[in-house]
Protein backbone atom coordinates (compact mmCIF):
# COMPACT_ATOMS: atom_id res chain seq x y z
CA UNK A 1 0.00 0.00 0.00
CA UNK A 2 2.95 2.37 1.06
CA UNK A 3 4.46 1.61 -2.50
CA UNK A 4 1.40 2.36 -4.57
CA UNK A 5 0.62 5.56 -2.80
CA UNK A 6 4.15 6.39 -3.24
CA UNK A 7 3.91 5.86 -7.20
CA UNK A 8 0.90 7.79 -7.12
CA UNK A 9 2.54 10.83 -5.45
CA UNK A 10 5.16 10.83 -7.92
CA UNK A 11 2.96 10.63 -11.07
CA UNK A 12 0.39 13.18 -9.49
CA UNK A 13 3.65 15.87 -8.87
CA UNK A 14 4.92 15.03 -12.23
CA UNK A 15 1.24 16.27 -13.73
CA UNK A 16 1.50 19.24 -11.71
CA UNK A 17 5.24 19.92 -13.31
CA UNK A 18 6.85 19.95 -9.83
CA UNK A 19 9.40 17.28 -11.00
CA UNK A 20 10.50 19.34 -14.01
CA UNK A 21 11.26 22.87 -12.77
CA UNK A 22 14.98 22.55 -11.73
CA UNK A 23 16.64 25.55 -9.87
CA UNK A 24 20.63 25.97 -10.68
CA UNK A 25 22.99 26.27 -7.89
CA UNK A 26 25.16 28.61 -7.14
CA UNK A 27 28.83 28.11 -7.92
CA UNK A 28 30.09 29.61 -4.93
CA UNK A 29 27.16 29.64 -2.12
CA UNK A 30 28.27 32.10 0.78
CA UNK A 31 25.92 30.08 3.16
CA UNK A 32 24.73 26.63 3.21
CA UNK A 33 21.65 25.79 4.96
CA UNK A 34 21.83 21.95 6.51
CA UNK A 35 18.78 20.14 7.33
CA UNK A 36 19.80 16.70 9.01
CA UNK A 37 19.78 14.54 12.82
CA UNK A 38 21.78 16.23 15.38
CA UNK A 39 25.01 14.68 15.33
CA UNK A 40 24.20 12.22 12.98
CA UNK A 41 26.89 10.46 10.38
CA UNK A 42 25.05 12.60 7.50
CA UNK A 43 25.73 16.05 9.15
CA UNK A 44 29.52 15.19 9.82
CA UNK A 45 29.77 14.28 6.26
CA UNK A 46 28.64 16.98 4.53
CA UNK A 47 29.92 19.61 6.95
CA UNK A 48 33.84 17.65 6.51
CA UNK A 49 33.93 17.19 2.82
CA UNK A 50 32.66 20.61 2.34
CA UNK A 51 35.58 22.16 4.15
CA UNK A 52 38.25 20.07 3.35
CA UNK A 53 36.39 21.36 -0.62
CA UNK A 54 36.66 24.65 0.22
CA UNK A 55 37.57 25.49 4.45
CA UNK A 56 35.84 28.79 4.11
CA UNK A 57 32.20 27.70 3.86
CA UNK A 58 29.89 28.47 6.06
CA UNK A 59 26.59 26.47 7.41
CA UNK A 60 23.49 27.09 8.97
CA UNK A 61 22.69 23.45 10.36
CA UNK A 62 19.06 22.99 11.55
CA UNK A 63 18.32 19.32 13.59
CA UNK A 64 15.57 17.79 13.41
CA UNK A 65 14.15 14.65 13.91
CA UNK A 66 14.55 12.44 10.44
CA UNK A 67 12.22 9.68 11.24
CA UNK A 68 8.98 9.21 13.10
CA UNK A 69 5.41 11.23 13.52
CA UNK A 70 7.46 14.21 14.74
CA UNK A 71 9.97 14.22 11.55
CA UNK A 72 8.07 15.44 8.50
CA UNK A 73 6.43 18.85 10.37
CA UNK A 74 10.13 19.56 12.07
CA UNK A 75 11.77 18.98 8.64
CA UNK A 76 8.90 21.35 6.56
CA UNK A 77 9.49 24.17 9.41
CA UNK A 78 13.24 23.82 8.97
CA UNK A 79 13.19 23.87 5.43
CA UNK A 80 10.66 27.04 5.79
CA UNK A 81 13.43 28.74 8.11
CA UNK A 82 16.50 28.36 5.94
CA UNK A 83 14.34 29.17 2.85
CA UNK A 84 12.95 32.54 4.40
CA UNK A 85 17.08 33.50 5.49
CA UNK A 86 18.27 35.59 2.83
CA UNK A 87 21.94 34.89 3.78
CA UNK A 88 20.82 31.10 2.92
CA UNK A 89 21.71 30.38 -1.28
CA UNK A 90 21.03 26.93 -1.14
CA UNK A 91 19.59 23.83 1.20
CA UNK A 92 20.78 20.04 1.64
CA UNK A 93 18.37 18.03 3.10
CA UNK A 94 20.62 15.49 4.44
CA UNK A 95 20.01 11.82 6.01
CA UNK A 96 22.04 8.67 6.02
CA UNK A 97 21.12 5.15 4.99
CA UNK A 98 18.24 3.03 6.97
CA UNK A 99 15.12 1.14 5.92
CA UNK A 100 12.33 2.01 3.70
CA UNK A 101 10.19 2.62 6.59
CA UNK A 102 13.25 5.08 8.14
CA UNK A 103 13.17 6.56 4.83
CA UNK A 104 9.52 7.09 4.57
CA UNK A 105 8.95 10.37 5.49
CA UNK A 106 11.24 11.73 2.73
CA UNK A 107 8.18 10.37 0.96
CA UNK A 108 5.60 12.81 3.34
CA UNK A 109 3.25 14.58 0.08
CA UNK A 110 3.56 17.38 2.73
CA UNK A 111 7.32 17.46 2.82
CA UNK A 112 7.96 16.89 -0.84
CA UNK A 113 5.75 19.90 -1.46
CA UNK A 114 7.22 22.35 1.10
CA UNK A 115 10.53 21.19 -0.55
CA UNK A 116 9.13 21.76 -4.22
CA UNK A 117 8.04 25.39 -3.36
CA UNK A 118 11.43 26.85 -2.32
CA UNK A 119 12.69 30.11 -3.76
CA UNK A 120 16.24 28.57 -2.76
CA UNK A 121 17.94 25.63 -4.51
CA UNK A 122 17.49 22.56 -2.96
CA UNK A 123 19.11 19.04 -2.99
CA UNK A 124 18.48 15.88 -1.49
CA UNK A 125 20.78 13.90 0.00
CA UNK A 126 18.45 10.97 1.78
CA UNK A 127 20.26 7.58 2.49
CA UNK A 128 22.56 5.74 -0.33
CA UNK A 129 22.46 5.41 -4.39
CA UNK A 130 19.58 3.18 -4.45
CA UNK A 131 17.34 4.84 -2.02
CA UNK A 132 14.87 7.03 -3.61
CA UNK A 133 12.44 8.80 -1.73
CA UNK A 134 9.60 11.20 -3.65
CA UNK A 135 12.12 13.92 -2.55
CA UNK A 136 14.31 13.78 -4.40
CA UNK A 137 11.77 13.98 -6.95
CA UNK A 138 11.38 17.51 -6.53
CA UNK A 139 14.86 18.32 -5.44
CA UNK A 140 16.93 20.73 -7.65
CA UNK A 141 19.54 18.18 -7.72
CA UNK A 142 19.44 14.80 -6.55
CA UNK A 143 22.87 13.44 -4.59
CA UNK A 144 23.43 9.81 -4.02
CA UNK A 145 24.67 10.28 -0.12
CA UNK A 146 25.32 13.17 1.96
CA UNK A 147 29.18 13.08 1.00
CA UNK A 148 27.97 13.60 -2.57
CA UNK A 149 25.80 15.94 -1.77
CA UNK A 150 29.41 18.69 -0.36
CA UNK A 151 30.87 17.29 -3.71
CA UNK A 152 28.24 18.72 -5.56
CA UNK A 153 27.44 21.98 -3.42
CA UNK A 154 31.15 23.62 -2.96
CA UNK A 155 33.41 23.43 -5.48
CA UNK A 156 37.19 21.96 -4.66
CA UNK A 157 39.50 24.76 -4.43
CA UNK A 158 41.95 22.68 -4.99
CA UNK A 159 40.95 22.44 -8.46
CA UNK A 160 39.96 26.34 -9.15
CA UNK A 161 43.25 27.28 -7.97
CA UNK A 162 44.61 25.03 -10.76
CA UNK A 163 42.04 25.90 -13.07
CA UNK A 164 43.12 29.93 -12.55
CA UNK A 165 46.62 29.29 -13.45
CA UNK A 166 46.18 27.46 -16.52
CA UNK A 167 44.06 30.44 -17.62
CA UNK A 168 46.20 32.59 -16.40
CA UNK A 169 49.10 30.58 -18.31
CA UNK A 170 47.18 30.95 -21.49
CA UNK A 171 46.50 34.58 -21.05
CA UNK A 172 50.53 35.13 -20.43
CA UNK A 173 50.97 32.77 -23.70
CA UNK A 174 48.64 34.81 -25.55
CA UNK A 175 50.03 37.76 -24.74
CA UNK A 176 53.09 37.32 -25.41
CA UNK A 177 52.64 36.44 -28.44
CA UNK A 178 50.78 39.33 -29.73
CA UNK A 179 53.58 41.44 -28.10
CA UNK A 180 56.10 39.19 -29.97
CA UNK A 181 53.81 39.73 -33.26
CA UNK A 182 54.09 43.70 -32.61
CA UNK A 183 57.32 43.90 -32.32
CA UNK A 184 58.26 42.15 -35.34
CA UNK A 185 55.90 44.30 -37.35
CA UNK A 186 56.94 47.62 -35.78
CA UNK A 187 60.42 46.50 -36.93
CA UNK A 188 59.44 45.30 -40.46
CA UNK A 189 58.09 49.20 -40.71
CA UNK A 190 61.26 50.72 -39.10
CA UNK A 191 63.37 48.50 -41.45
CA UNK A 192 61.92 50.13 -45.10
CA UNK A 193 63.83 52.79 -46.08
CA UNK A 194 61.58 55.84 -45.85
CA UNK A 195 61.33 54.88 -41.78
CA UNK A 196 65.29 54.61 -42.28
CA UNK A 197 65.88 57.86 -43.33
CA UNK A 198 62.99 59.69 -43.62
CA UNK A 199 64.62 62.71 -45.47
CA UNK A 200 65.42 61.06 -47.87
CA UNK A 201 62.45 60.98 -49.85
CA UNK A 202 62.27 64.37 -49.60
CA UNK A 203 65.84 64.76 -51.06
CA UNK A 204 64.62 62.56 -54.15
CA UNK A 205 61.65 64.97 -54.97
CA UNK A 206 63.50 67.83 -54.53
CA UNK A 207 66.19 66.07 -57.16
CA UNK A 208 63.23 65.32 -59.57
CA UNK A 209 61.75 69.10 -58.69
CA UNK A 210 65.18 70.51 -60.00
CA UNK A 211 65.51 68.46 -62.87
CA UNK A 212 62.02 69.36 -63.82
CA UNK A 213 62.67 72.92 -63.61
CA UNK A 214 66.05 72.70 -65.72
CA UNK A 215 64.18 70.82 -68.37
CA UNK A 216 61.26 73.73 -68.66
Amino acid sequence: DLLERIEKLRAQLAAEGLTQVKQPLPFLPNLIGLVTGKDSDAEKDVLQNAKLRWPEVQFRVIHTPVQGATAAPAIIDAIKTLDADPAVDVIIVARGGGSFMDLFVFSDEALVRAAAATTKPLVSAIGHENDRPVLDDVADLRASTPTDAAKRVVPDIAEEVSNINKLRDRAFRALSARVEYESNLIAQLRSRPVMKDPGAFLTILSEELVDLRDRS
